[in-house]
């Protein structure tokens, strides 16, 4: 799914909360906005801006409105919100199941492999440091976690295009043969 459809969700939604509803929002955003951005907020919409800007809201970074909009009782927008989330992890744009099972390896492989140079890897694989960041924030004290997340990134973004190779070769681009050799061992092994 696009950008463009995860925007026109956000849009249904917003169109859809009373003054009340987004007051109650805003007021659940009090650690994550300031006070004086929270009273420029006049619609979901800007509201949903600001959440995206801190890394709290995207298309594959729905839980924390999700959550929210359960807490102020709509759980009708919270699994609006779940079903767009649960429509784009299924889509026909995937490697093969060969290529998936052999990139299922790699990431087990590298995430017990990686330790802290999972962000090298992640820019060289092409993820700009905002989605990074978002990462790091999700997993803050989980290398393991942190690497299978960026990894899971990296294949949505890739989504057809996702090839193991690519993943050995950016390994040793960042000098981390070791961990491509492990790859490739395990790749190898019946």
């Amino acid at each position: 799914m696009s950008s463009s459809q995860f925007n026109a969700v956000l849009l249904s939604i917003s169109n859809q909360l009373s003054a009340k509803e987004l007051e109650d929002l805003k007021f659940l955003c009090i650690d994550i906005i300031g006070k004086r951005q929270r009273d420029d907020v006049k619609s979901g919409i800007k509201l949903f801006q600001l959440l995206m800007e801190r890394g709290k809201l995207g298309a594959d970074n729905t839980k924390w409105l999700s959550d929210s909009l359960t807490h102020i009782n709509r759980q009708d927008l919270s699994h609006k919100l779940n079903n767009f989330e649960s429509q784009c992890e299924i889509t026909d744009d995937q490697p093969d199941d060969d290529e998936k099972a052999k990139l299922d390896v790699a990431t087990e492989v590298i995430a017990e492999h990686l330790g802290r140079s999972w962000r090298k890897l992640g820019r060289r694989l092409g993820l700009n440091d905002v989605k990074l960041d978002s990462i790091s924030r999700r997993h803050p004290t989980d290398l393991e976690e942190t690497t299978r997340e960026l990894l899971k990134e990296w294949r949505k973004s890739r989504r057809a295009e996702a090839r193991t190779a690519q993943l050995v070769e950016a390994l040793r681009a960042c000098q981390l043969n070791l961990t491509a050799d492990k790859v490739e061992d395990r790749l190898a092994s019946p």
